[in-house]
């Protein structure tokens, strides 16, 4: 967690709830495998805006459902 917060990612939630296996979710948003991993797992450092859009665009989801500022404790 950094000085300032932290961003969580809630895809892993969310692509529960869709029931889409991650290799098809994977066709639909025109991800790596690798590149889901990293936000399946909050271990992406830089967010890409055209894969959030991919994201939100294949779970028909708002960016607020997939993003979460938690500030410092």
């Amino acid at each position: 967690m950094s000085d300032r917060g932290t961003i969580v990612i809630h895809l892993d939630e969310l692509l529960k709830k869709t029931g889409l296996s991650k290799n098809k979710f994977c066709q639909r948003a025109e991800l790596q495998r690798s590149q889901l991993n990293g936000y399946l797992n909050n271990t992406i450092t830089r967010l890409d805006t055209d894969v959030l859009v991919r994201i939100c665009d294949t779970l028909n989801c708002s960016i607020s459902d997939l993003l979460e500022y938690q500030p410092k404790s």
